[in-house]
């Protein structure tokens, strides 16, 4: 068997680490395909290096760009390298466009597609990110999917559970394993060391880089409005390059950067932002991915965001969305601060992401589908069975599994009188509610 695995921006590389560790560990045939649409030394060869895995064997280097220009470059440097290696599968991760050209070269050859964190859904289709990750599901053999409730996504979509595998999200197994890597080394950005990170008390770290934050004015005033008055808290600000140079334009860096505990700094690398997180008393980001990372390390986060595609975390009660509203911001990051009870039901929460063993997981479904020639994108051969689309309530005492297989028939949706369930083989759908098709 031979993985390929296609790579683009730093969450991407983090994520995947382990995943890679994995397949090199079972002796797997592995190609690495770099998008290098992070072209800097940070964002390519040392970051390969900082977080201890093999170099790419292939650097696209289409660098920054329009959207269709950077996916259009890709999907033909991509397109070339399967051509040349042959894969059984290529691996994908998140929403990128990385993903986007990877998920549709790969199908238009006929090449099986495994989409790692498939079923995420912010239902905004204003977010680039949406759109990716929908196009990628819709090309995909095989999602592995981080909770239920982005299974459930999947299935309302029509796709079949058989092809859905719900591992955790790797972010879970990356934290760790990062983690560990980064306090070996201790702190490297001169920033923080001058900061002295290790002895400073209520920290703040803060992410803002979307455009619906960052581009808007109201907003971002907003959101300015109440870290001035956070003043009981350290605030660490890794500021990314477009949100200073638009709160310049704005008129109102130097108003931020004036603040005693504000401390904006240049961005630092992600095992030394890893660290500052993990010390932090709370983050207040905009990001995706920081959200899952915050409840895996066990710090409370509150997300300047209007809706998530990582709604778990909210449910867990890990993450709180504030949106750019002063009010919520200040009334949430106080009550963290000074209420010991409700900050550690935040830090305590349920990580709905899995225990660390996303990889293996995902590993472990990829050779059982290799074993059983699951593999192979062919023609179908046989004549298409017809089939109604059914509903029904179900009185006896059965499995999922059992139903099927009675009935001939493959489920979709159960609900249990209170919410939507993941028809995993084994559950029991007595007095339960199921859409199935039922085949001829």
């Amino acid at each position: 068997m031979k993985i390929a695995v296609v790579l683009g921006t730093r969450p991407e590389i983090i994520k995947m680490a382990p995943i890679i560790d994995e397949i090199i560990k079972r002796g797997i045939d592995l190609t690495l395909i770099h998008t290098g649409q992070h072209y800097d030394k940070e964002m390519s060869d040392n970051f390969f290096k900082d977080l201890e895995i093999p170099a790419p064997d292939y650097n696209i280097h289409v660098g920054s760009g329009s959207h269709g220009k950077q996916t259009g470059l890709m999907m033909e440097g991509i397109e070339e390298v399967l051509v040349d290696e042959k894969p059984d599968i290529v691996l994908v991760q998140g929403d990128t466009n990385a993903v986007l050209a990877g998920a549709l070269v790969a199908s238009k050859l006929h090449i099986a597609v495994g989409h790692v964190e498939a079923g995420l859904r912010s239902f905004d289709m204003t977010m680039p990110e949406e759109i990716n990750r929908r196009a990628c599901d819709v090309t995909s053999t095989m999602y592995f999917i981080p909770t239920e409730e982005s299974a459930i996504n999947l299935l309302a979509e029509g796709f079949s559970r058989k092809n859905l595998i719900i591992t955790g999200n790797t972010v879970v197994d990356a934290c760790f394993r990062h983690l560990e890597i980064a306090r070996k080394r201790g702190f490297e950005d001169e920033s923080l060391a001058e900061l002295d990170i290790d002895n400073m008390k209520n920290i703040l770290t803060l992410t803002m880089h979307r455009a619906e934050n960052v581009d808007d004015k109201e907003r971002v005033t907003s959101i300015i409005e109440a870290l001035k008055e956070l003043d009981q808290m350290n605030i660490i600000f890794p500021i990314h390059p477009r949100t200073k140079k638009t709160l310049e334009s704005f008129g109102l860096f130097d108003e931020l950067n004036n603040l005693n505990h504000v401390h904006i700094i240049k961005p630092i690398g992600y095992l030394d932002f890893l660290q500052l997180t993990s010390k932090s008393s709370l983050i207040l980001t905009d990001s995706g991915g920081l959200q899952e990372e915050a409840i895996t390390i066990n710090v409370p986060a509150l997300t300047l965001r209007y809706n998530t595609e990582r709604p778990e975390t909210v449910t867990a009660g890990g993450n709180i969305l504030v949106g750019s509203d002063k009010k919520a911001i200040l009334e949430n990051a106080e009550k963290i601060l000074n209420d010991k009870e409700f900050a550690d039901r935040m830090r305590n929460a349920e990580n709905p992401y899995g225990q660390g063993d996303s990889a293996q997981k995902t590993v472990d479904a990829i050779q059982d589908y290799y074993d059983n020639g699951l593999l192979d994108i062919k023609a179908p051969e046989d004549i298409m069975t017809s089939f109604e689309r059914k509903m029904a309530l179900i009185n006896e005492n059965i499995t999922v599994n059992e139903f099927e297989e009675k009935n001939n028939a493959l489920i979709h949706m159960v609900f249990d009188g209170e919410k939507m369930r993941f028809p995993a083989d084994d559950l029991n759908i007595k007095e339960m509610c199921v859409t199935y098709d039922k085949f001829q």
